[in-house]
């Protein structure tokens, strides 16, 4: 296992912008909503504007479960804020039809955990049934970290948490990424893009459930 593979707390792309991202957007911070626009532009405002971003929506977990395969998401490219109205409007649609959500084939991480410990056993690894199914085990093997920092942020944008900011590096397949995750009042989401030093499309990630207040975030700070 190599613990290069994701650190949490990293410094990222708004360390150049913020002499202290992690107290940015406090609520007690009076240029809070400042430092927040200023960010999302930086993050999520420019690559919308260029084409560069992808809309996720993650569903599924609910009364506290957690299970991979549980874990069902939707990616939709957009290029504006009205794309983005639309996703919004199809998932209000499912829900008023009480008709299942948006769901893409592709597994966040049912399927590339089956591949890590498939990849783990051909090199003569032997994994127990906790390091197989208890997520904090995962980085017990090769990109089972990077694993178990996407199993996190999708677990905390699902049910919450304190801290209103966390910054974190992590490798992937796609190659090295920034992960800046949000919560706060207004809403909670993540925003998953390339390194200063990589190239990429930028990814923005929120519960279901969060669409409508960051959409009118959005509307508010990308305008």
């Amino acid at each position: 296992m190599s613990f290069s593979e994701a650190k949490e707390h990293a410094p990222g792309h708004l360390h150049h912008i913020f002499a202290d991202p992690y107290s940015a957007f406090d609520n007690l911070n009076v240029e809070r909503q400042l430092h927040l626009r200023v960010a999302l532009q930086a993050l999520v405002c420019r690559p919308l504007a260029s084409g560069q971003l992808t809309l996720r929506v993650i569903h599924g977990w609910e009364n506290g479960g957690f299970e991979p395969a549980d874990l069902f998401h939707s990616d939709h490219p957009i290029t504006s804020l009205d794309d983005f109205e639309q996703v919004r409007a199809l998932y209000q649609r499912a829900l008023e039809n009480i008709a299942p959500p948006p769901r893409d084939d592709a597994s966040l991480l049912a399927g590339p955990l089956a591949d890590a410990i498939a990849d783990a056993e051909a090199k003569g690894e032997t994994l127990d049934q906790e390091t197989r199914t208890i997520p904090a085990r995962w980085p017990g093997f090769d990109h089972g970290l990077t694993l178990y920092t996407f199993f996190k942020v999708y677990h905390r944008l699902t049910y919450g948490e304190d801290d209103s900011y966390r910054s974190i590096h992590c490798n992937t397949p796609q190659g090295p990424r920034e992960i800046h995750e949000f919560h706060l009042e207004e809403g909670e989401f993540a925003v998953v893009r390339p390194t200063d030093d990589a190239t990429g499309v930028s990814v923005l990630v929120l519960h279901d459930s969060q669409l409508e207040p960051v959409l009118m975030l959005l509307e508010t700070c990308c305008a």
